[in-house]
């Protein structure tokens, strides 16, 4: 007899069958409508924003919880579900079949949305606290982006060890002290793995990419080639020319300069924007010097980049000055290059608020253009 049919047997024996078709039928009933009211759980946050903060609703609501909806809707449909499951909780096999599976899928989703939440906060309002206490915004912002989310994944691993009563904190210490022993008898071994774990979270490579390894004691010519994986000791690195297959150790690349080569592109970005009449020669330079300005002091943006045309264009009735902006933004990865877009729509607006302060109108024609362009060497 399997497992699935054992608990069942046990369940129908515990009570009558009525009773415990009836409960069940319950439960079902519950998880269904855990289903349906987990769905308006951003809307529920937007009522609860409303009674406690009802001026700055719409900007919260927008810029933290709009862009993550989906997720909360899953979250707080797997803790309406965890929940249900106090209809079951007499029919202990069942339950304890069940119960494990929805309190990891909780844990999971509660954690992945304090990453995504605090990534929110981070690009909305982490970058105007930074400026306002006169504090550069770099890639620091995304160091401390990662090492939050190592503490929530850690804070995860620890809720779930404590609901399935698995002393998490007990074993650990007991590892730390009989792992004393094992480090100086595996001194290079967890040197290795050390290395792994720095290749990992700082992610200077990932398989794919092409990266040159500048010339050192362990590569006295160099290296350029394709990483084909990482591995749990070594990376292993296709050589361009030979197609030879490199074996290096993780804990000398987590020491070596390394040049991505793939990642080497800049992002064009432009900009338009019409004003709602022919701007005179003093204008335009007042514009020019606001645009430079503002954008030469966004970080990670190609420096000298910024080019401005200003042009004649015919709108209804009338002419108007329309003004292309076009310059370059640089960025290592993905979330960099989110960050300076982030930095940009800040740029715009710092744009806006000098341009209105002269007396100068304008719209700013939406939505603003990126272009991947590779970078001149």
């Amino acid at each position: 007899m399997t497992n699935i049919s054992r608990i069942i047997l046990e369940f129908l024996q515990r009570d009558s069958t009525i009773s415990a078709l009836s409960r069940l039928g319950v439960f079902l009933v519950f998880i269904l409508l855990s289903l349906l009211i987990g769905r308006y759980t951003p809307t529920f946050l937007r009522i609860i924003i409303r009674r406690f903060a009802p001026q700055q609703v719409a900007s919260i609501y927008n810029n933290l919880i709009d862009p993550i909806r989906n997720l909360f809707r899953i979250t707080g449909s797997l803790i309406l579900i965890s929940l249900s499951l106090a209809w079951i909780v007499e029919y202990e096999s069942i339950y304890r079949f069940i119960s494990p599976i929805v309190d990891l899928a909780v844990i999971v989703s509660i954690a992945w949305l304090c990453s995504r939440l605090f990534r929110q906060f981070i690009r909305v309002y982490g970058i105007e606290i930074l400026r306002k206490f006169g504090r550069e915004v770099d890639e620091l912002l995304l160091v401390f982006e990662t090492f939050a989310n190592v503490i929530i994944g850690f804070i995860a691993v620890l809720a779930f060890a404590q609901s399935q009563q698995f002393n998490l904190v007990g074993l650990l210490t007991g590892l730390g002290i009989g792992g004393l022993a094992v480090a100086f008898a595996a001194q290079k071994t967890l040197e290795q793995l050390l290395g792994t774990i720095v290749l990992y979270l700082d992610r200077p490579f990932v398989p794919g990419e092409y990266i040159r390894l500048q010339k050192s004691q362990q590569i006295p010519e160099g290296l350029f080639g394709r990483v084909e994986s990482i591995g749990i000791r070594s990376t292993k690195i296709r050589a361009a020319a030979k197609s030879t297959l490199f074996i290096i150790p993780n804990s000398i690349l987590a020491n070596l300069e390394i040049e991505n080569i793939t990642r080497g592109k800049k992002v064009m970005v432009l900009l338009y924007l019409d004003f709602l009449d022919l701007l005179q020669d003093p204008e335009q330079a007042l514009v020019q010097q606001v645009i430079v300005e503002s954008t030469n002091s966004l970080f990670g943006i190609d420096p000298g980049s910024t080019s401005i045309t200003f042009l004649t264009h015919n709108n209804a009735e009338k002419q108007i000055t329309r003004t292309r902006v076009t310059f370059f933004i640089l960025g290592s990865s993905e979330n960099s290059l989110q960050l300076r877009k982030r930095l940009l729509e800040l740029a715009n607006e710092k744009i806006s608020k000098e341009l209105v302060t002269n007396g100068i109108k304008f719209t700013l024609q939406e939505p603003t253009i990126y272009v991947e362009s590779p970078v001149t060497i």
